[in-house]
């Protein structure tokens, strides 16, 4: 299958290790190193490494993996977080589901006692949003670990950071774009391990004002006010 990895990250202590097991697999590796305070660097000539020398947020960092994805002839792209709660020996799974033109999110297992209530509430509470913005029931609306066709980049998406990755199914769908979830393992580190960049207010507040701007253009796409 035509799918370049797409591995985005900021800070994260992992990295090398998360790169390293990727790539063993013989996928084609595309790292976006979004501004970390040490640069990102592999051993490995295969891998390509791209920087933004600030952070840009995770949305943008995965557009630049997605354009040079295009560039080197790739039709879709795999995005995998940096700090190890992705597990390589999954990814077959979530390509062996992709077909043309599709986004496929690879629905995490929170059945571990590890997993914190927040993220338990905070899944439920983005699927709930994106099923009245799409009208689809999905189950892990907040994973990272998703394919997504190159022509994303075609998509008018305002949104760079966290609420990318909402804004990017909804404005999908919109364009009658099927998505689908598949049920995957991970790993959820215990509480001293974890990496998260995600800010309670800022990052909030952003997904905040995505869901309603999702849910005005939903209603003016059912009146026939606006076409995408």
């Amino acid at each position: 299958m035509n799918i370049a990895i797409v591995i985005p990250v900021y800070n994260s202590p992992f990295i090398d290790e998360v790169i390293e097991d990727v790539f063993k697999y013989g996928y084609k590796v595309i790292v976006v190193d979004d501004g970390s305070e040490q640069k990102v660097t592999s051993a490995h000539k295969e891998i390509e490494i791209l920087r933004h020398e600030k952070n840009m947020g995770k949305g943008e960092a995965i557009l630049t993996g997605a354009k040079c994805a295009k560039k080197l002839g790739f039709e879709a792209i795999l995005t995998f977080d940096g700090d190890k709660q992705h597990l390589s020996s999954q990814i077959a799974k979530l390509i062996s589901h992709y077909k043309e033109g599709n986004i496929v999110i690879g629905n995490r297992d929170f059945s571990s006692q590890t997993v914190p209530n927040s993220s338990k509430f905070g899944r439920k509470f983005s699927n709930f949003w994106v099923f009245l913005e799409t009208f689809k029931s999905l189950g892990d609306t907040q994973s990272g670990f998703r394919i997504y066709p190159v022509n994303i980049l075609e998509l008018n998406m305002r949104n760079r950071r966290f609420d990318f990755e909402i804004e990017v199914l909804a404005l999908h769908s919109y364009r009658k774009g099927e998505i689908i979830d598949v049920e995957v393992e991970c790993y959820y580190p215990p509480k001293d391990e974890r990496v998260s960049h995600f800010d309670k207010f800022h990052d909030n507040w952003r997904l905040t004002k995505a869901h309603t701007k999702l849910m005005i253009q939903r209603y003016l796409l059912l009146r026939g006010i606006i076409w995408v």
